[in-house]
Order: structure tokens, then C-alpha cells, then sequence
């Protein structure tokens, strides 16, 4: 252990320049969504199941947007190693000029037909105009989302995240002023409740947007921004290439988001609290996957860029150091939910029918982070190499067994909510198995880094 981490320390710097703003970021980003969730509820308890109703079709179809530039990232970190500058700015100009494709549509989508989306989700009609009234007055953000999407790729890949810090805060801190005022009512602006939401959320995006805009075009850091000629000359069939590996990625997460309604499917068949307890134990975790996400995306770039340049030390090393955070956060987060859970309950909630019962749940989400942490930093390793199908594969793989196993637990050994949290365990312990294996089948693999090995002659 002592060895890898003098070997590979020099990685370190380089992974926590670029995960410690996103990190920043993330949290930001939750702090944000938390305070909004505050506030409806205060408003009108009815508003939080507009939320409910509206979040996840919307953040589903706005996360394929952004899945979708994986591949852009994946492909400009390799010629950013290989010192390939004219196929990065081919990549990345492309991306800026045909990236708005889909979030265009997405846009018409949600701004003039979410109704009957909303009546196949079975949302019933006493909420169902609110519903609509949030996505028509959020839909102008899906104009963003492609430059948006484009401008994190672009700073990511140039190893330059501070912006995407600042525009965080930014729009973060816009957001959570514009829902005060909009959904109350103050400073002489009408009371607007659920529509207030969406416009303020609306506003912050496009303020923030202009920030993300102004940094873009000001830095001086950004390697792998097209200059003109290249952003005039970009192809569709280059972004359609790049896109190519992104939609595995897209694919992925839809399948994720499958499973986990299943899973809530299944709690709510136990009792009116499951749920319930596994939304909390769940936004528990969720502090912690926020750094070890931002991690992942580290791992991304440079485990990419690796590959561009044939270092095989640096893409074992990248993984390797950013797993070793993760180990160390999963540790102290196991100690965290041993020694305090019921302090850790009570703050998100006071009900002694939660806070009685959800200690040991803690405690199996925290060691269900030493394999999580684990398929999210391979997982992306993985995806370094240029192979975005193999996850999405592996997902729909443990998107059918944690269905099976939860199903097996909870109606065939009766096992209630415990039941649930072993399949989610198992789950996330085999994928990391198998998709270790994989990441190891990659580190030895001669055509992609061969040129840096010892016995060249042995390629």
C-alpha cells in the first residue's frame, strides 16, 4: 500500500484539482434543492408532490442531455494525451455547434406538451395544472443545457474547474433569493407559490448561464476550447460519433432510475414508512456520493487522457488514488453512522418510528459505499478506456438482479425493509466484483499502452 502511494501520489494533486470545485459544486447543488423543498413545503404541503411529480421525468430527460457529452469527454481527454490538438478542437467544436439538438426539442417537449405526460405518470388532476405550470415556466432552461453541458466538458477537459465552482454558487445562491421572493410574494412581486418556483429556478439558470458565458469566452486556461475556424469547420457526423459512446452512458442511468423505482415500488407494498425511511437513509448517502461522483469525473478526464498518451502507470494510478479517498470517506462514514445514527436521524426528521429503526440501515448504506464508491471510480476508468457499453451492460445486469433479490427478500423470505437493503448490498458487491475484473483486463491490455512499456518488442 505504502508503495502504490509513493508511486502515485503526483495523481493526487491532479485528481483533487479537478474534483474539489465540482465537489464544491455538488454540495452547493443539493443545499440549493434542500432549501427549495423547504420552502414549497412552508407554502403548500401539496407543492412537494408536485416536486415529486415533476422532478424526475424532467431531471431524467435533462440527465441524457448531459450523459450524452461523456463521449465528447472521453474522446477530447484522449487526444488531449496523444497531444492531438486538431482533433480536439474537432470534438469540442463540434459539441458547441450540435450539442442544443435534443435540449431544443426537450424544450417544446416540457414547455407545450407535459400534460399528458403527467396523466400517463397517473398525477392526479387536483395537482396536475400545477404540474403543468412548473414545466412550462422551467422549460426555457433546456436552451442552456447544451451550451452548458458543452462549457463544463470543455473546462473539465482543460483540467480548469474553478468556474464551474463560482457558476454553482451563483446560480445556486440566485435561485434560492428568487424562490423566496417569487413563491411568497415579497419586495412587491405577487405571491406566485409553485409557478414562483420555476421561474426563479428559471432566472438563476440564465444568470448563472451568463457567467458560464463570460468565463468561457475571458479564460486563458482552456486547452481544449475550438477557436473559430475549428468550431465553423465542426461536422454533425463528429458529434454524432462522440454521442455514440455518450448515449451508453444516458442508457445507464435510465436503467438506474428503473431499478430504484422498482425498489420504491416494492417498499411501498411493506408499509407507509419504508419508503420513507429509505428516502432518508438515502439522502444520507447521498453527502458522500456528491465527493465521490466528483472523484469520478476526475477519474474520467485523466484516466482518458491516459489512454491518449498510452500511460498505463497514470491510468492505474488515477483509479487507485481516487479509490483510496473514497475507501478512507466510506470508513469514516461507517464510524459516523456506529457511534451517532440516532443523532444523524434526527436531524432530517423527530419521528421515534424512524429514528428507532433506521440506525441499522445507516450502517448498511455506509458499508454499501466501499463497493459504490467502487463501481463509480472503475466504472468511469472504465469508461476512460473508450468502452461505455460495458457499464451499461453491467447496469442492466444489476437493474434485473437487485429487482429479483429485493422481490426474493421482502415476498418470498419476508425480510421487510432489511430485505430491501441487502439486494441493494448484494447489488453494488457484484457489479464491483465484475467490473473490477474488467478494469484489470483493461490495465493489461498491450494495444493501449504498450508504446510506454518497458519491452516494446513484447507489442
Amino acid at each position: 500500500m505504502k508503495g502504490h502511494l509513493k508511486e502515485f501520489k503526483i495523481y493526487y494533486g491532479r485528481l483533487l484539482a479537478i474534483a474539489v470545485p465540482l465537489i464544491l459544486s455538488n454540495i452547493i447543488n443539493q443545499l440549493q434543492m434542500l432549501i427549495d423543498r423547504i420552502f414549497l413545503g412552508n407554502a403548500n404541503s401539496l407543492y412537494m408532490s408536485v416536486l415529486g411529480n415533476v422532478s424526475s421525468p424532467v431531471w431524467t430527460t435533462m440527465s441524457v442531455c448531459f450523459s450524452i457529452t461523456t463521449g465528447a469527454s472521453i474522446l477530447i481527454s484522449q487526444n488531449v494525451g496523444s497531444k492531438n490538438q486538431e482533433k480536439v478542437e474537432e470534438f469540442s467544436g463540434s459539441l458547441l455547434k450540435f450539442n442544443n439538438i435534443l435540449p431544443v426539442m426537450l424544450f417544446f417537449l416540457w414547455g407545450f406538451f407535459s400534460a399528458p405526460i403527467f396523466r400517463l405518470m397517473g398525477v392526479s388532476e387536483t395537482i396536475l395544472p400545477w404540474c403543468v405550470d412548473y414545466a412550462r415556466y422551467y422549460a426555457p432552461s433546456f436552451l442552456l443545457i447544451g451550451f452548458g453541458g458543452s462549457f463544463m466538458v470543455i473546462f473539465q477537459t482543460s483540467n480548469h474547474t474553478k468556474h464551474l465552482a463560482i457558476w454553482s454558487i451563483l446560480r445556486s445562491g440566485l435561485n434560492i433569493l428568487f424562490d423566496y421572493v417569487f413563491i411568497f410574494g415579497k419586495f412587491g412581486f405577487p405571491e406566485m407559490g409553485i409557478k414562483g418556483a420555476a421561474l426563479g429556478t428559471t432566472l438563476a439558470e440564465y444568470l448563472g448561464g451568463l457567467y458560464m458565458f463570460l468565463a468561457y469566452m475571458n479564460s486563458r486556461k482552456l486547452s481544449t476550447r475550438p477557436n473559430f475556424t475549428a468550431l465553423k469547420k465542426a461536422k454533425l457526423r463528429t458529434y454524432l460519433h462522440s454521442a455514440r459512446l455518450g448515449i451508453n452512458t444516458a442508457l445507464e442511468d435510465f436503467c438506474w432510475n428503473l431499478g430504484n423505482l422498482a425498489i420504491v415500488r416494492i417498499l411501498n407494498t411493506i408499509n407507509e414508512f419504508a419508503a420513507g425511511i429509505f428516502s432518508l437513509v438515502f439522502g444520507v448517502e447521498l453527502l458522500a456520493v456528491v465527493i465521490v461522483g466528483a472523484l469520478g469525473s476526475g477519474t474520467l478526464t485523466l484516466s482518458s487522457e491516459a489512454v491518449g498518451k498510452r500511460d498505463s502507470k497514470q491510468y492505474r494510478g488515477v483509479c487507485f488514488c481516487a479509490y483510496s479517498i473514497c475507501f478512507v470517506i466510506a470508513l469514516l462514514m461507517v464510524c459516523a453512522t456506529v457511534l451517532f445514527p440516532s443523532e444523524i436521524i434526527s436531524i432530517f426528521t423527530k419521528d421515534e418510528r424512524i429514528t428507532s429503526t433506521s440506525g441499522i440501515y445507516l450502517m448498511f448504506i455506509a458499508i454499501n459505499l466501499f463497493s459504490k464508491s467502487g463501481n463509480i471510480i472503475v466504472g468511469n476508468g472504465i469508461r476512460g478506456s473508450g468502452d461505455t457499453k460495458w457499464m451499461f451492460c453491467t447496469q442492466i445486469f444489476g437493474t434485473i438482479f437487485v429487482i429479483s433479490c429485493a422481490s426474493l427478500f421482502v415476498f418470498g423470505l419476508h425480510l421487510g425493509i432489511t430485505g430491501v437493503f441487502f439486494a441493494i448490498l448484494t447489488d453494488e458487491f457484484v457489479r464491483f466484483i465484475i467490473n473490477l475484473v474488467k478494469y484489470i483486463k483493461i490495465c493489461r491490455k498491450s494495444e493501449l499502452f504498450c508504446e510506454q512499456e518497458p519491452k516494446k518488442e513484447a507489442c
